[in-house]
């Protein structure tokens, strides 16, 4: 009984930070929620503007909705005739944070022929960014060539813009680059199971 127990408490930990999360990233994405003010469940109208799932138990969104709120992730303000929610700057912290947890590279059906050099060089001073940086590249599933040289054949560009805008890097600490050809490369089109487009 109490093992049980114990399970269903952390599948309703786990959902409600289902909720949470879903919350913070479709108000980022949308940048605000205008819900008429004199709607008598707000709270309601968030969870049909939010979620697709009409059978989610509201008590869980609003649970969500006042956590979020009182960790004051959420700021609410009164516009006309409307209440405007939006994320406070830890709100927006909190929402891109999750966005890199989903943030994913797929590889590409059909290869162009191209190599993607990611070369970062990330100060010491900065050490917990460069160890997100190398974590996001090794679950794209990246070569590393060199100890800052990493490599992929997958378009990855607006990937690793995301990361390094989101975690604040310069761009000469971050580049991209693309090149046709790389010597004794076959070691990586084996790696990657790719074949050039002109073979």
């Amino acid at each position: 009984m109490g093992t049980t127990y114990r399970k269903m408490k952390t599948v309703r930990k786990i959902k409600a930070r289902y909720y949470s999360r879903e919350i913070l990233k479709y108000i980022l994405l949308s940048g605000a929620i205008f819900i008429a003010a004199s709607s008598p469940r707000l709270v309601l109208t968030l969870s049909r503007k939010i979620f697709t799932n009409k059978n989610i138990p509201k008590k869980k969104i609003n649970n969500s909705f006042f956590y979020l709120k009182n960790k004051g992730y959420l700021e609410l303000k009164k516009e006309g005739c409307d209440i405007c929610i939006s994320l406070t700057k830890e709100g927006k912290k909190k929402a891109g944070k999750y966005q890199i947890d989903d943030l994913s590279l797929e590889k590409p059906k059909k290869w162009d022929g191209k190599w993607r050099l990611v070369i970062f060089d990330i100060p010491n001073a900065s050490a917990t960014i460069r160890n997100v940086f190398r974590r996001k590249l090794k679950e794209f599933g990246f070569y590393i060539l060199q100890k800052s040289v990493w490599i992929h054949p997958a378009n990855c560009k607006e990937e690793i813009t995301f990361l390094r805008n989101f975690l604040g890097v310069r761009r000469g600490q971050i580049q991209i680059l693309e090149i046709n050809k790389i010597e004794n490369e076959d070691f990586l089109l084996k790696y990657f199971h790719v074949k050039h487009p002109t073979n």
